[in-house]
């Protein structure tokens, strides 16, 4: 007993060497239980990668194969030990001939993207610059149309993952949503995505999967790291400050847009049985006796376009990627004007909510669906477009919808969140 006691007054009399030893402590266990459960999740999951390797393939068949598009640089340079402790394990046990091709520098996904071969999966793990490279460098390739049917990955190894909320499940672990994403590539479910190819008059076109954003908060969003200092007020402080340098923040653009077009069904009609050999002579003989007369090419009617004067203080050009599964008559993007009559306060209070809500933007906005429109700046804006995340020179711009142009994989729990009735 007189040695507890001694303890607890040595305990007393230290009071702030125990305080900081009692923090160290808890810290570390706490960081080591994450780790513990870190790998937990990483045999688990290896352990259903497993299984695929272990299946059995016909004679004839191969391996499959993957082309791994990866940004080191990605989540501050932390992408290449993320995916060589998370995700590789997973395909190597799964039996899949990887072929990782590493990127050294911005835009350099864009040319390798030219010189890929053809390969059985393509899997993108980085960010949202990461994937829009590679979507762009694709679509612009001569042969796109072949290259567009190779389902695509994505593993989200970036700070900014806007695809990932459509795809995966996400959490609050890093590790748990990089297993996640790759085991859903190996199960094979796949999603029709829509694309936005975006070209000005002189350059070549760029191509996103979310959407094009222009506007205050825009700029605004892209000055808040300087305000690093201020800790948790940086994102009031930058509002606000934008709001002394300038205001009515509000800007004038010209939108004009054709009428979306319908959405043909998700899956093709089945193919019916060929008929015997009989009815095929019979048809043959027929055509040659008679042939047929061939019908005129239809004259496509030239697009109708209708204009719009837009006042906004942030405008959206989007695609209803957030839910891929949706069932929709018609095949469309959407274009969101945010109203102008926000006052210095609400302008504050909603730029530091987007975060949280992003709706928070849209749900008393201007809202248009077309398949293309033309974006006409006034020649006194400047400034900077956002395209999915990445930033791009404001200009004069054709945004045209290429309707379920690429196929995603995506997870089963995912799609099934999606379809219920509570979304």
């Amino acid at each position: 007993m007189a040695r507890v006691v001694k303890v607890f007054r040595t305990l007393r009399n230290h009071w702030k060497k125990s305080t900081f030893a009692v923090c160290v402590l808890s810290y570390g266990s706490y960081w080591l239980y994450g780790k513990h459960c870190d790998s937990v999740l990483r045999r688990e999951a290896c352990l259903v990668a497993r299984e695929y390797g272990r299946q059995q393939i016909a004679p004839q068949e191969r391996l499959r194969k993957a082309t791994v598009i990866l940004n080191p640089a990605a989540c501050s340079g932390k992408a290449n030990k993320l995916f060589e402790n998370n995700a590789a394990p997973i395909l190597h046990l799964a039996g899949v001939e990887i072929t990782i091709i590493k990127t050294d520098y911005e835009g350099q996904a864009k040319k390798l993207m030219e010189l890929m071969e053809q390969t059985d999966m393509l899997i993108v793990a980085g960010g949202d610059g990461t994937l829009q490279e590679v979507i762009t460098g694709l679509l612009r390739r001569p042969d796109q149309d072949t290259f567009s049917n190779i389902p695509i990955g994505f593993i989200p190894l970036g700070s900014h993952n806007s695809l990932s909320p459509s795809l995966h499940l996400l959490s609050d672990n890093k590790v748990k949503d990089i297993t996640s994403a790759t085991l859903s590539i190996l199960k094979g479910e796949t999603v029709p995505l829509d694309v936005l190819q975006i070209k000005g008059e002189k350059e070549q076109p760029v191509f996103a999967l979310m959407g094009l954003r222009w506007g205050a908060f825009r700029d605004v969003a892209a000055t808040i790291s300087k305000y690093w200092y201020l800790g948790p007020l940086k994102t009031n402080a930058a509002h606000w400050f934008s709001t002394l340098r300038e205001w009515p923040l509000v800007r004038n653009v010209t939108v004009s847009y054709t009428a979306p077009s319908l959405r043909p069904p998700d899956q093709p009609p089945q193919k019916p049985p060929r008929p015997n050999l009989l009815y095929r002579i019979i048809r043959r003989l027929k055509n040659r006796w008679s042939p047929p007369v061939e019908e005129p090419p239809k004259v496509e009617e030239p697009e109708q376009w209708e204009e719009q004067q837009l006042s906004t203080l942030e405008l959206f050009v989007q695609t209803h990627n957030k839910n891929p599964v949706e069932r929709r008559i018609n095949d469309s993007l959407m274009i969101c004007a945010v109203p102008g009559d926000f006052t210095v306060g609400e302008f504050i209070t909603v730029g530091n909510k987007k975060e949280e809500d992003s709706t928070i933007f849209t749900k008393n906005s201007t809202k248009l669906e077309a398949s293309a429109c033309r974006l006409q700046l006034p020649e006194s804006a400047a400034g900077f477009y956002n395209i999915d995340n990445e930033e791009y020179e404001a200009m004069p711009v054709e945004v045209r919808l290429l309707p379920r142009k690429l196929r995603f994989f995506i997870s089963s729990e995912r799609r099934e969140q999606l379809l219920s009735p509570t979304q």
